[in-house]
């Protein structure tokens, strides 16, 4: 982490106010109450972290997708009670993020309280990745703090622009996120193996180009498997029973000719687990690939097979990184493969034998779902950006923390 800024590169916080770009973006209900508060409990280390410095402290995030526009149902006034509880202290709710009450509210606010502003979102400059904005922003504050790494795929006006007007640097969560995606991805104890599921090849292009040059194995599951698949001569997957792209078999075919020629494994099923209906506890059976029925049924999840091969193939890697489950893990019994392989990596981490990391927001469900998020090495806030970090691409609001 000596390439970038930290916290303790701000030197003496006494009595200087710090502004901490977080990410705040719960889930709500319809009655505006949170129902997932990771994201503020995550928070709260560097916030506490500042306080103990002696900083006095005022948070920023974005909520939602206002489009330049205020309104109650993007509110960040929402999350108050919430932020309260988490740090067992009084949080100050400004009902704007620039200008002349934000300004007086700084400058009478106590050692003692944090204040948070309204949704940066609510100004279309923010998007823009506005300076002028980004200076009223930090007009307020001596030093600038970035903990959002879920929107550091973002060159918005918060994240990269007003980290230019100040002292700036990382905070504890984000610096956490860049330590642990650089261990799993970028510096690994080998061998290294990518588990990556989704439904669709055309979504992940740039992701799978990207890990068949730098992994040893690649487990492809979910739906973009049955491409691979069919690519690879299981004439068995049709249009009527799998989520095959017929437009992208070429495509799939690239892929794994570039995974052999950088001596990276791919792991595709090796049986498949259909059913009559497309709802949980549905009609349903384990199939070799050559018996895949061809009309009436549709391929939900992997079979036995499939699970205990890729157990092995953990079982032979050091280092485990993790997008997208392998099957349609929402709707029972179709999770039994993704919590399988889950719980067999949560072992092996829990021994000692594995680094796991894993993110995005279905796979962070998925593990959930498991009984194993706590039991990953590390698991990301972000989606986008965790995923763009795998696609290899340098992150705005990341780069500009460079020392």
């Amino acid at each position: 982490m000596t390439e970038y800024k930290t916290i303790e590169d701000l030197g003496d916080l006494s009595g200087k106010v710090a502004m901490l770009r977080a990410d705040l973006n719960v889930p709500m209900d319809e009655n505006f109450n949170v129902t997932n508060t990771a994201r503020i409990d995550r928070t709260v280390p560097t916030i506490k972290n500042l306080m103990e410095k002696g900083a006095k402290v005022v948070v920023i995030s974005h909520f939602g997708r206002p489009e330049g526009k205020g309104d109650m149902k993007n509110s960040l006034s929402h999350i108050v009670k919430d932020l309260e509880k988490a740090l067992g202290k009084k949080v100050v709710f400004v009902e704007d993020c620039i200008g002349e009450v934000v300004e007086n509210t700084v400058k009478n606010m106590s050692n003692d309280e944090i204040l948070l502003l309204e949704n940066l979102r609510f100004y279309n400059e923010e998007k823009k990745g506005d300076e002028t904005f980004a200076k009223e922003l930090v007009k307020v504050c001596d030093v600038y703090v970035s903990d959002a790494f879920s929107t550091a795929h973002r060159a918005h006006a918060s994240m990269v622009a007003a980290a230019k007007q100040r002292p700036s640097s990382m905070g504890l969560l984000m610096a956490e996120e860049v330590n642990a995606l650089s261990t799993g991805l970028n510096n690994p104890v080998r061998p290294l193996i990518a588990v990556v599921g989704g439904s669709k090849v055309s979504t992940k292009l740039d992701l799978l180009n990207n890990l068949v040059k730098k992994v040893d194995k690649l487990v492809i599951s979910g739906g973009m498997a049955h491409t691979f698949m069919k690519a690879n001569g299981i004439d068995t997957i049709n249009e009527e029973n799998s989520l095959v792209q017929m437009d992208m078999l070429d495509t799939a075919k690239e892929i794994m000719a570039t995974a052999k020629a950088n001596n990276c494994e791919i792991i595709l099923p090796k049986d498949v687990v259909v059913s009559k209906e497309f709802k949980p506890m549905a009609e349903h059976k384990t199939v070799e690939l050559s018996d895949i029925p061809q009309t009436g049924w549709s391929l939900l999840d992997v079979g036995a097979k499939t699970i205990e091969a890729i157990n092995a193939k953990l079982d032979e890697c050091k280092t485990l990184v993790w997008n997208g489950p392998l099957g349609v893990f929402e709707m029972k019994p179709f999770d039994k493969a993704t919590n399988a392989v889950a719980e067999h990596a949560a072992k092996l981490t829990e021994e000692g034998k594995l680094t796991s990391v894993a993110g995005g927001g279905d796979t962070v469900s998925a593990l959930e779902n498991a009984g194993v998020a706590n039991k990953f090495t590390y698991i990301s806030t972000a989606g986008g950006a965790f995923l763009e970090w795998m696609e290899g691409k340098e992150l705005p609001g990341v780069q500009v923390m460079k020392k």
